[in-house]
């Protein structure tokens, strides 16, 4: 069965490599960048999930997606939206409702930086001011139970941003687990690759195939 890892805004597919290469199943997982999944279409909430989904369904059989941040929200919005295809699902670092005020102070700070500050993310300046626009009313909160798969939801002790989130998404989403991650901030899977490697071959369980 093939896994999906999807990768947040401030970062690229290469944001998993490591995670990936301390994986048992790392052969059966894909990491697309999402920049090259929205293929050229407006870079607004709605064109990306909706290149996502497209993305997605091309995959045969049911898939296992793993997200971080906005990785994190698409995979949620996924997994509501075609529960049949989802076999599994983790989240980490992932916000249920995007938090309006954050994103407001985010988007002062990103106007003062340099384009060069954005070539390692997910996508340029111009276009990451048109996504976190179009993503500030977004909100699952009366949604995220109709997620019925296995779910696993992961994030850094120091990530104070998530955390709430965090045990929300763990208490409304049906046998859902929550695992904290010591001594990590948002981007576990670039701090601490080997620990969230163990957490996923474990709830992947490899040995039976995902």
């Amino acid at each position: 069965m093939k896994k999906i890892f999807v990768h947040g805004s401030g970062h690229r597919a290469a944001s998993w490599n490591e995670t990936v290469k301390n994986m048992k199943c790392g052969e059966d997982i894909l990491c697309p960048d999402l920049e090259a999944v929205l293929n050229g279409r407006e870079a607004v909430y709605a064109n990306l999930y909706a290149s996502f989904t497209e993305y997605c369904n091309r995959v045969d059989g049911q898939i296992d997606l793993c997200g971080i941040s906005l990785g994190g929200i698409l995979a949620l919005n996924y997994a509501i939206d075609f529960p049949k295809k989802v076999s599994s699902l983790v989240l980490i670092g992932t916000p249920h409702k995007v938090p309006k005020a954050m994103f407001a102070i985010q988007n002062i700070i990103f106007k003062f930086l340099p384009e060069s500050v954005f070539e390692n993310m997910a996508m340029n300046k111009r276009d990451t001011f048109l996504l976190g626009n179009s993503m500030k009313n977004l909100d699952f909160s009366n949604s995220v139970q109709n997620v019925k798969c296995p779910a696993l939801i992961i994030c850094g002790e120091k990530d104070r941003a998530n955390m709430k989130s965090a045990h929300y998404l763990a208490e409304h989403i049906m046998g859902a687990k929550e695992e904290i991650i010591e001594h990590a901030g948002h981007v576990v899977n670039e701090e601490n690759p080997q620990r969230l490697a163990r957490i996923l071959d474990e709830f992947f369980d490899c040995n039976f195939g995902g």
